[in-house]
């Protein structure tokens, strides 16, 4: 199980850390981002960021649930008594 742990950690470290850059956005909401950066504005930065957050947020949760319901729920090994 530690296996599975090490690949997950390894490959969301890898996935965090990977310099690509991520446009998730509509059609409609890309046309005006780049019309807006075109103009001088900054806005469009803004609204890339904004979509990022809201589709990250989703994952961690679900993560956190996982991990918080893994950790409390495994099965613990049998202590035995030496002196009975």
């Amino acid at each position: 199980m530690k296996k599975v742990i090490f690949i997950f950690l390894f490959l969301l470290i890898a996935g965090i850390s990977s310099p690509t850059l991520v446009n998730a956005q509509c059609a409609m909401c890309t046309v005006s981002a780049e019309q807006s950066v075109k103009n001088g504005n900054t806005q469009g930065n803004g609204l890339n960021t904004g979509i990022i957050y809201l589709l990250v947020i989703p994952y961690i949760l679900i993560s956190s649930i996982g991990a918080l319901w893994y950790f409390k729920y495994r099965k613990k090994a049998p202590m035995y008594a030496e002196n009975v």
